[in-house]
């Protein structure tokens, strides 16, 4: 299995091209029935990974027995949210286990933020070049 991955920019825009490039990895999130594919933003500057309602619903989780709520802040400071554990695995990584705030917010995209996919991650950013790596912290143990 890969222990680090090169991943190119994603165009948001085509119009203005490389000035809407942002850096989107493919995953696969894992609850305890089922997975699901998503395309996740990394978010140095985001506090906490956020999982959008609608991707959480899609992985058969239950809003009402979630019992942990979560203070979010910026733009999803007005928006519910609850700690769910789910398993994450990242473009052709290992599966790791990440805590997500769940929003009840249906636009906010995947997000993965410092608590704690930027733990368990090595992230370096080309964004000149266009491309960024990730680099599993379990291949960096051996270093």
């Amino acid at each position: 299995m890969a222990k680090m991955v090169r991943v190119n920019y994603t165009v948001r825009d085509p119009s203005i091209s490389d000035a809407s490039l942002m850096p989107y990895a493919r995953a696969r999130l894992f609850s305890k029935t089922t997975s699901v594919e998503s395309i996740g933003l990394l978010d140095s500057g985001a506090s906490v990974n956020v999982l959008p309602y609608r991707l959480g619903c899609d992985l058969w989780l239950d809003w009402s027995a979630q019992k942990t709520d979560v203070q979010l802040g910026g733009n999803l400071s007005g928006w519910e949210a609850r700690a769910v554990l789910l398993n994450l695995k990242i473009e052709q990584l290992t599966v790791v286990p990440l805590v997500f705030a769940w929003s009840r917010n249906e636009v906010v995209p995947l997000l993965l933020g410092q608590i704690n996919f930027f733990q368990a991650f090595d992230v370096c950013f080309f964004r000149s070049q266009s491309f960024f790596t990730i680099t599993s912290r379990e291949s960096n143990k051996s270093l």
